[in-house]
């Protein structure tokens, strides 16, 4: 079983128009609706892989539960998601059709008490036992400790559970230095916290930080790994327009997957390239293009990246 662990759990509504313009209405031609936060869209391509997938993290008030029952109806996911009295929060994510850009509204998280957060622990170790890999997603909601992700790092290696972390700033910084096996930082992400705006010297800063490995999204320039067997640039075969939402969480499923089923990195690089782009084909995050997919995996390039000096 793999473990996903979003905090932030959101419910995503998608809201497609003919043409996005400020200051006027528009008449919308599509409305969907999908559990939703980082781990969630990462669970549900994990699903599609037909790997058995659990998610945890927080739910709660109305919306909580529309995204619980909307995840009883999601094939191959087990929810295991703590109960929390604030009500979990919505995105929204507005698709102009006529250039396929998409605007993205984030609502914040329901503020955590202490007590709700320490439920959270004792469920995170209960699962842990039964876990493959473990993937923690997302940003903090109100009330957790900034350095939650460093100390469920730390958990879920006194468990000898492989684990990648996916979130930014502080949170990020302090996880690093826990020693997760992953990290997946788009290039912003890295920049802020290594100082560096040159990839291959950046991702080589954030392993000395304590990342095992760094897998740097570059967005339509694919991924840039810095590995202990090598550093590698894995490339789309071309650019790929749709909605971009989601496409972070795919690479994770796909570096997860990879890693579960003991891919070379060359292989996994590959398969996450894929599913990104996939998934940028696809109405909404958390879902994939399975024609595109297959037709991506053929075509990206994975090729050696020399160490910067």
């Amino acid at each position: 079983m793999i473990l996903t662990v979003t905090l932030n759990t959101a419910l995503d509504i998608t809201y497609r128009v003919p043409s996005l313009r400020p200051h006027t209405s528009h008449r919308v031609t599509e409305v969907t609706e999908r559990p939703g936060g980082k781990g969630v869209n990462v669970a549900r391509v994990l699903a599609a892989l037909g790997h058995e997938v659990t998610v945890t993290g927080f739910a709660g008030g109305a919306t909580g539960r529309v995204v619980r029952e909307k995840l009883a109806a999601a094939p191959g996911v087990v929810d295991a998601l703590v109960p929390i009295s604030g009500a979990t929060r919505r995105t929204i994510a507005v698709v102009d059709e006529r250039t396929g850009d998409t605007t993205q509204l984030n609502e914040p998280g329901p503020t955590v008490t202490p007590t709700e957060w320490s439920a959270f622990q004792e469920a995170y170790e209960d699962l842990l036992p039964s876990a493959s890999a473990v993937a923690l997603c997302g940003s903090l909601p109100p009330g957790v400790p900034v350095g939650a992700y460093a100390g469920l790092v730390r958990t879920a290696r006194s468990f000898a559970v492989p684990v990648l972390l996916d979130t930014s700033g502080e949170p990020l910084r302090r996880g690093v230095a826990a020693r997760p096996d992953v990290i997946k930082p788009n290039a912003d992400e890295l920049a802020e916290l290594t100082g560096s705006y040159e990839p291959l010297r950046a991702t080589q800063d954030a392993r000395r930080r304590g990342a095992h490995t760094v897998v740097a999204s570059l967005g339509p320039e694919g991924l840039l790994a810095a590995t202990p067997e090598g550093h590698w640039r894995a490339t789309p075969p071309t650019p790929v327009r749709g909605n971009p939402t989601g496409a972070g969480d795919a690479v994770v499923a796909g570096l997860l997957s990879g890693l579960v089923e003991h891919l070379p990195w060359p292989a996994r690089l590959t398969r996450a390239t894929a599913l990104a782009a996939a998934t940028v084909r696809a109405p909404v995050a958390g879902e994939f293009d399975r024609g595109a997919y297959e037709e991506f995996l053929v075509r990206v390039s994975v090729t050696s990246a020399a160490s910067a000096a």
